[in-house]
């Protein structure tokens, strides 16, 4: 295995590379995916709806443990979360990190193992930590100085809690701006530039019932590179040098977090799974040789890598209009069900589903139903040229950041999941009705 996506199968056209590897065209113009054919989906329990192929997901997850033996794998929850998700991870031997008191709750009710839970957050409520020393939660990432003496209170003198810092290492990587997070000048982590660091870390210290396990850092998100991950862990390797020597400290874990990288469109590369691993262990090695300093335990937080590739969102077109020399496509979904775009200019390869078409390509944009000049689901993609009303869409690596990060905008319901396996397709999540939508609202 050298990427994180198998290869498709030699028969497979170039345009299904960042499809599920289960994916098959068992008729001209037809998909189907964990031998479920995509237009049944459709067909069953309407639009706009994800697909998740959960072998491709469980593959993606025995890859992580294989690449990284020795690691600790959790999955970062915030790329997507339902009880199913939650079962396959335990299922896989992962662990999750998790950013509030509702994915903290929603694991462990589900049955997931509260000691192989991370919780972090730059801005944790007094309820996501009270549930998390309520639960049991496995480790508490600490991003603030003022939740040193809040996590120390509500542990109280005869309790105990193990903790992580989050480190600033001050390196720039992510696909976008908004997603780079391992800078000075974002809210995430304390910075070992200006010391903000190691003086938190000093203060952990004076607290008995906190136990500091290590320190974490998480650099960004679509990282395609593995050298900003090798900076990284000489950075970290530094600070935990200089802790050892202020403080005698050794530290037993290093957490990398995550942002590995995924193709979105066809001839896009990922990150390279096979040589991150190879390479971050190699570095930690020298890094701790030189240092005099024992190698910690190595975590990483994949989400995106893990569940992305696995997830297709299908969407029935409304319209096809021409605009001047432009072309829209609206479909009967949109930035309510995937704001990425909008978010960061993320840019997919729709395909048409459902039937075959000898007409030309032509040069569209995918547009969605809502009000908003900036609700673009695909800008300047091929179609058919005669794409219509009526005809289904797919989209490709929709599983990560989709209805994680869906609204009720113009109230028109989240969409559910449908999860294929072995020519089954089975409900997750319903979706949302105006009756759901309607008991929130108490002001009348």
């Amino acid at each position: 295995m050298t990427t994180l996506h198998e290869p498709a199968a030699p028969s497979a056209s170039a345009e299904l590379s960042v499809w599920p590897a289960s994916t098959t065209e068992p008729r001209p113009g037809d998909l189907a995916v964990g031998g479920v054919p995509l237009a049944e989906i459709a067909d069953r329990f309407g639009t706009p709806v994800y697909v998740l192929d959960e072998n491709e997901v469980r593959d993606r997850c025995r890859t992580y443990r294989h690449a990284f033996p020795d690691a600790e794998v959790l999955y970062a929850a915030k790329a997507f979360l339902c009880r199913a998700m939650i079962r396959w991870m335990d299922e896989e031997g992962l662990g999750l990190d998790v950013c509030s008191a509702g994915e903290l709750e929603l694991a462990v009710t589900t049955g997931f193992p509260p000691e192989r839970i991370v919780l972090h957050g730059n801005a944790k409520s007094p309820r996501d930590l009270d549930t998390a020393l309520r639960l049991g939660v496995g480790r508490i990432v600490i991003d603030s100085p003022s939740e040193i003496a809040r996590l120390a209170a509500s542990v109280g003198p005869g309790g105990h809690q193990k903790v992580m810092v989050r480190v600033v290492p001050g390196i720039s990587a992510g696909g976008h701006e908004k997603i780079r997070t391992g800078t000075d000048d974002q809210k995430f982590g304390l910075s070992i530039s200006d010391g903000y660091a190691q003086h938190a870390i000093a203060r952990i210290l004076d607290q008995p019932q906190l136990e500091l396990t290590g320190l974490h850092c998480h650099l960004g998100s679509q990282i395609t590179s593995v050298k900003p991950y090798l900076a990284a862990v000489r950075r970290m390797v530094g600070l935990m040098a200089r802790l050892h020597e202020q403080h005698g400290l050794v530290l037993p874990e290093l957490d990398l977090g995550g942002g590995h990288g995924i193709a979105y469109r066809p001839g896009e590369q990922g990150l390279d799974l096979t040589a991150l691993a190879h390479r971050v262990r190699k570095e930690l090695a020298e890094a701790c040789a030189a240092a005099g300093l024992p190698v910690p335990h190595l975590a990483i937080e994949p989400g995106r890598a893990i569940v992305g590739p696995a997830g297709i969102a299908l969407y029935h077109v409304l319209s096809a209009k021409h605009a001047g020399e432009k072309v829209f496509v609206a479909v009967d979904g949109g930035m309510s069900d995937n704001p990425r775009p909008a978010l960061y200019g993320v840019r997919y390869a729709p395909r048409l589903i459902g039937r075959h078409s000898v007409a030309d390509p032509t040069r569209v944009t995918v547009v969605g139903r809502h009000c908003e000049a900036g609700d673009i689901l695909a800008a300047d993609v091929e179609l058919p040229g005669d794409v219509r009303p009526g005809d289904l869409l797919g989209v490709p690596v929709a599983g990560a950041y989709h209805l994680s990060l869906a609204s009720g905008y113009n109230l028109v319901g989240r969409p559910p999941v449908a999860a294929v396996r072995d020519g089954c397709v089975r409900l997750l999540v319903r979706r949302e009705s105006l009756d759901d939508i309607c008991s929130r609202d108490v002001g009348v």
